[in-house]
């Protein structure tokens, strides 16, 4: 992760994400773990964060202040997220897709994240306090994704949630590109069959013994139909 580092990314199914967010420390660690990290290194995932205060013309580097008409909390102002946005998207090329993530945006799909993989370049703008000046989104005309019908403190969790789905359809991240394939939601509705490994025997519960048979046909067969089982049950 380089704060206020610019770079283009290659074009050979790569993505690179530009969060914009008001306490990037929040992903040093998320970017030092797993098969992110991995990925960077591997140059398929580059991720910059950028500190929307560098941006304002406050002396005091003030990005808030109290909403007009009254209410609690506090609200982002539009200048220093307006111009952090468009100096960002300056910074390297192509200029990327806006997602603003706000809980009254679109319900982020399995569907959408497969449509944002594509993208090479993604600019995740996360809000804090009581949102954004609306004028932002005018201004501005991002895509706006929300996680969950849920408020979170911010939209740095957000973030991470879209990031962590996204790399995962990113060619060469994955050790088997089938798993992504498999896993729930790959297809609309559809939830993963139940997987086992060693021992055979854990409390009592043993592994199901068509998975030690070693035919692959029925194997295949039993876990088309233990995900539709799995699959057909409402949600708890």
């Amino acid at each position: 992760m380089t704060p206020g580092h610019a770079e283009t990314p290659t074009t050979h199914r790569t993505i690179r994400f530009d969060v914009l967010t008001l306490f990037p420390g929040i992903f040093e660690g998320f970017v030092g773990q797993s098969l992110l990290e991995d990925a960077i290194q591997a140059g398929l995932v580059q991720v910059h964060t950028w500190n929307m205060r560098d941006w304002t013309q406050d002396k005091h580097q003030r990005v808030d202040d109290r909403p007009f008409g009254g209410g609690p909390g506090m609200v982002l102002m539009a200048q220093p997220v307006v111009d952090c946005v468009e100096a960002v998207q300056a910074k390297a090329t192509p200029q990327g897709k806006l997602i603003m993530l706000t809980p009254a945006g679109e319900r982020l799909t399995q569907r959408t994240v497969e449509e944002l993989a594509r993208e090479p370049r993604l600019l995740l703008l996360c809000g804090r306090y009581e949102g954004f000046d609306d004028r932002i989104r005018q201004v501005l005309n991002p895509r706006e994704i929300s996680v969950g019908d849920f408020v979170c403190n911010g939209g740095e969790v957000p973030a991470m949630v879209l990031i962590d789905a996204t790399i995962r359809l990113i060619p060469g991240v994955l050790g088997d590109e089938q798993s992504a394939k498999d896993e729930s939601h790959s297809e609309p509705g559809r939830l993963e069959y139940p997987q086992y490994t060693r021992p055979r025997v854990f409390r009592g519960l043993e592994v199901p013994e068509i998975l030690l048979s070693g035919n692959h046909g029925a194997i295949a067969n039993w876990r088309q139909e233990q995900s539709e089982a799995r699959s057909s049950k409402p949600n708890q």
